[in-house]
Parts: C-alpha cells; structure tokens; sequence
C-alpha cells in the first residue's frame, strides 16, 4: 500500500506557518518552533538553548568559526550573509548556486566529499553544522557529536534528517513524509544562533514567494515518477518520504517508489523497470563517487542498457535533469519546482494517460 504525501495545500500552509515560528525569552532562550518571529538582528539572548535531534546545544555568544559539512548547510549560511564566518566547507555535488558564488570565493573547501576528523580540527571551527547524519557517526563518519562536545564544539543537524530524535541518514528510517517546515526550520535557528534573524526572514519570504510562483499551472496529471540519484550498477533512487517525493506531489506527479520509506534505496534495474515510470528525473551530479554521476552518463546508459532501453520512457527520451542538490531538502529545493514548472510545458507523451 502506498503511503499518503502531503497536498500541495497542506504544504504551503505548513510553509507559512513554519515561516512565523521563532521566539524564545529567559536567559537561556530556547528556539521553539511554534513561537512567533524575532523581529531581525540583535533579537536573540544569549545563552541561546536548542534542541537539535536529541542533542541540546548552548551557545554563549554568536559563532565566529563555523565549518559546515554539507553543501545544503553551506548555501543557507551563505544565504544568510555570514560567509566571512564560514572557515570550512566539505561534501559538495554541485556547482555554487550563481547568485553565491561572489560570496563563496573565499571559503575554504575542506574536501570534496567528506573531510577527515583532522582536517575539521584544523580548520579551528567554534561550531560544526551538517545536512547528513552520517558525518556524525562514531564509525565511518568525520566525528561524533559527543566528541565535539567533549572539545567544546557545539554541532547541529539539519532538522530534514532527524525524526524523533534519530538521524535518518545517520542509521534511522523515516515513519512520515518530509514537508519543507523543517528546512525552514533550519533556516530559523541557524539565524537565531547566529543573531540574523532578519536575514532569516527575508530567505523564507523569498523561498516562499518563488515556490508559489513555480507551482502556477503545474499539474502533471498523476504521472508516475522515478528519481534517480547515481549509480548505473544498483541505481539509488528516491523513496516515498524523502524530498523527491515532496517535489512530486507538489508538481502532481506520483512517485513510482513512493512504498519504500528510506530515502535513497539502492535497487535492481529489473525493479526499477518493472516500476514502469513515465518520468525518470535524472541525477545532474558534478562529481565521480559512483559510475553515471553525470547526466550524460546516465542517459548513454539508459539508452544502451538491453533491459533500460525497453522503458518507454527512455524511447520517448522523458528525461528531466536536476542538480543533486535540488533533490536533496535544501534550499535548492525550488529550482527544482522551477526546473519542473518549465519541463512540465512541454511533457507531451511523457505525462499521457
């Protein structure tokens, strides 16, 4: 049985509502998600107290050294203005977005994928943030929370990758649907911590005005969809609750593994085949980790593939590219309703009953 994704109108209403969330009083203020919005810069009281996916986090002043290790977490600090701030960045898969690449000139790129624990530390960082949970993990990850802890670095995991106080990516399977209120939620405390709360606000008006645009006349008709990340050996595509799916049901489109609740399965081409999507969003990946990466490696072997190429959506070409980041929860996220607004124009055969 196929689980049920938020309507398009239960999403913008949570939007909206997770847009005016941030308040705290005390002196020891806690960002709650249900309180009212800090009118702008110099609204947050120190120590500022937040409860992030099971950790609780003091801050005693506004961080001066952050190293992030995502490029989601990236973006938004740069969105926020604080690149001068920003002494280490790592895990990237796309290029900049345009409009922040005058202001990521500077940034150190600690690696390309994820830095070691070593050269974290170098970069002498007073609080480390993250997208992922894995890059927290005692084993196989850059360092556990607990350590940076013990070293008086205070750490934050994006809200997209937690539920009920577990990381998803870090080892837990989401129970319910992603909506975008805990990407704005990032975006709300990561202000607060920082005291730019007015910044803040002015992002989540700006992404919220952009996603009402991009859903204008967007209704692909209950298409099926699959997206696929990387991979040409065990393609990692989109499960049912993660932020693909959430692109999906915005757009209209019904997500051909929308059962599967873990975010990016690794699966078989004759599953993915007998799936019979009518889109197939393709990973625009700037990186070699995995074999098809890129777009145009994706598509060679979709049309040569002997099982691949018996999808009609292959033969009909029902190709749509997005950026890794802009199905990752992000706020990448509406260049991709956009990138699906213009596609959708022209759908053709590829949304036909």
């Amino acid at each position: 049985m196929k689980r049920t994704i938020p309507t398009r109108l239960a999403f913008l209403t949570g939007a909206v509502a997770a847009a005016l969330a941030l308040s705290g009083c005390g002196a020891s203020e806690v960002v709650d998600s249900a309180a009212p919005a800090a009118a702008g810069s110099g609204d947050t009281q120190y120590p500022l107290t937040i409860e992030n996916c099971g950790h609780e986090v003091v801050f005693e002043a506004a961080p001066q050294r952050v190293a992030s290790l995502d490029q989601n977490a990236t973006e938004i600090l740069l969105s926020l203005g604080l690149a001068d701030r920003i002494v280490g960045t790592a895990s990237w898969t796309d290029p900049i977005l345009p409009s922040l690449a005058a202001a990521n000139e500077d940034v150190p790129r600690l690696a390309d994928n994820a830095p070691t624990y070593e050269v974290l530390l170098g970069s002498d960082p007073d609080f480390v943030t993250a997208s992922f949970g894995r890059h927290y993990r005692a084993e196989g990850g850059v360092v556990s929370r607990e350590r940076l802890a013990e070293t008086g670095i205070p750490s934050y995991l994006s809200p997209t990758d937690c539920e009920d106080g577990v990381s998803i990516n870090g080892g837990g399977t989401r129970t319910r649907p992603l909506t975008l209120d805990a990407l704005y939620q990032e975006i709300r405390e990561l202000a607060a911590v920082f005291d730019v709360s007015d910044r803040g606000e002015e992002l989540l008006a700006d992404l919220e005005k952009r996603t009402e645009e991009a859903l204008q006349d967007v209704d692909l008709n209950g298409a099926t969809v699959a997206f696929w990340f990387a991979d040409t050996k065990t393609p990692y595509v989109a499960g049912g609750f993660g932020a693909p799916s959430l692109l999906a049901s915005l757009t209209g489109m019904e997500n051909a593994f929308a059962d599967v609740p873990d975010d990016w399965p690794a699966t078989g081409w004759e599953a993915f085949v007998d799936a019979e999507p009518q889109i197939l969003v393709l990973g625009d990946l700037q990186r070699d980790r995995f074999p098809g990466d890129r777009l145009d490696d994706k598509i060679a072997f979709l049309e040569s593939d002997p099982l691949a190429r018996t999808m009609k959506a292959v033969q009909n070409r029902c190709f749509l590219a997005l950026h890794g980041a802009e199905m990752n929860p992000s706020i990448r996220y509406v260049e991709g309703l956009e990138k699906i607004q213009e596609w959708a124009r022209d759908a053709g055969e590829c949304v036909a009953r």
